[in-house]
């Protein structure tokens, strides 16, 4: 089964950001293709383009990665807040703004605030995994109760759609992408999908 999908996200001044990434399971997978396919999506989730806003109820982003320096909280004392996005506080689209146009040239400046075409914000507190280890995560995300009650195309179509995530594999400022390309990334949450979600042992 092959769906592509073409995202299309509509902003203030009502121009459009297209993403495509095509959505294509593959028929069988075994267990250990499985666990290879978990193991790249790994080096993803805990790659600090993605695992740095996925923090738990302290609601501070991090700062890590070769391009920080030391690991530690965001600076300037930031919390996201209970909405995820610094609305009780101060929020995340005040420095993070979106970007409506020149998508191409969004984030060529270096330490400047990452802007993509929709309002940044934490992921859901559920999914808390910056620090965690390979088979701690890979539990988080096959649990519905902690992924959003997402099944693996689920997954995959968030991944599509949502413009933060996309900005991982496209960073600018110099800052190290995320590994692999987002069509890998969502071709070995088929894969793993499709094996039942093998996790490693601990």
């Amino acid at each position: 089964m092959t769906t592509r999908l073409i995202v299309a996200s509509l902003t203030i001044a009502a121009s459009v950001v297209f993403a495509e990434v095509e959505i294509s399971p593959p028929e069988s997978a075994t267990q250990a293709e499985g666990l290879d396919a978990w193991s790249r999506i790994f080096d993803v989730a805990s790659h600090p383009r993605c695992a740095n806003c996925h923090t738990g109820p302290s609601d501070r982003p991090m700062w890590s990665g070769p391009t920080y320096g030391t690991t530690r909280p965001h600076g300037m004392n930031i919390q996201a807040g209970d909405s995820r996005m610094g609305v009780e506080y101060l929020q995340c689209s005040t420095c993070h703004t979106t970007k409506d146009t020149d998508w191409d040239n969004a984030n060529l400046m270096p330490h400047a605030a990452p802007r993509v075409a929709m309002g940044w914000a934490l992921a859901p507190v559920e999914a808390d995994w910056f620090g965690k280890t390979s088979d701690e995560i890979c539990a988080q995300l096959r649990d519905p109760d902690l992924n959003g009650g997402r099944d693996m195309l689920e997954i995959a179509e968030h991944l599509n759609h949502d413009l933060i995530l996309h900005w991982a594999w496209n960073p600018g400022g110099g800052r190290e992408p995320a590994p692999y390309s987002l069509q890998e990334h969502v071709d070995d949450i088929l894969i793993w999908g499709v094996a039942g979600m093998p996790c490693p042992e601990s």
